[in-house]
């Protein structure tokens, strides 16, 4: 996996006080946690801009004050008006640690069912695994080469080398649904109208505007 360099400096306070002051200044207090203690420090904000604004996934290179650790980002608070960054948590992660961490999806190939006329529904952009840091991957390819319409890639569907998948298995990732066009397209029965879509009400079966039902004739003596 990628990883992305990030440098901060301890706090001296650590507080309300002190927090909202840093910010002023153009930087985010960050806690970062997992190893033998927890550290207070501060980062500028645009050293988030490829870390945070970005589909991709990458581990953090921290130099605090000029000691390294390696990290995943964990938490991030927004201000919930200015979208400015309020706080980061990160994670210390080491070789013989597996991590847990959102992979996005790369999809691949070409659907049958797309070039029918089907849509490609993206249920699932990122996939959450569990990997040592070693065996994390920049991102996790679906083929879609075989799909027709109506079918779909499940996670149960994809199978990873010392890699474990933690998203429910029936959560379908990817999928090609039916469009107003195939059905608009569909072949007529032998009658040459196309067949009624399901649950749907025929002539024969619905009365005409304006016309109250009628009372079955009554067998002639």
């Amino acid at each position: 996996m990628k990883t992305v360099s990030i440098s901060g400096s301890l706090r001296e306070n650590v507080g309300t006080k002190d927090a909202k002051k840093q910010r002023k200044e153009g930087k985010v207090p960050c806690v970062l946690y997992g190893g033998t203690e927890q550290l207070h420090f501060v980062t500028e904000e645009v050293s988030f801009k490829k870390l945070v604004y970005s589909p991709d996934a990458y581990t953090v290179k921290l130099d605090i004050n000029s000691k390294n650790y390696n990290a995943i980002l964990q938490d991030i608070q927004f201000h919930p008006v200015g979208d400015n960054i309020l706080h980061v948590d990160f994670l210390e992660i080491f070789d013989d640690k597996p991590v847990t961490i959102h992979v996005p999806v790369r999809i691949t190939g070409t659907a049958p069912g797309i070039l029918k006329g089907g849509k490609l529904l993206e249920k699932l952009r990122k996939l959450k695994i569990k990997a040592l840091p070693a065996n994390l991957p920049d991102f996790i390819t679906v083929d879609i080469s075989n799909l027709e319409i109506g079918q779909s890639v499940r996670v149960s569907d994809v199978s990873l080398d010392k890699i474990t998948l933690l998203d429910s298995p029936n959560s379908v990732i990817v999928g090609v649904r039916v469009t107003r066009v195939v059905v608009e397209e569909a072949p007529k029965t032998a009658e040459g109208a196309a067949p009624a879509a399901e649950g749907a009400i025929t002539p024969a079966t619905t009365p005409a505007a304006g016309e109250k039902g009628k009372e079955p004739e009554k067998g002639k003596k």
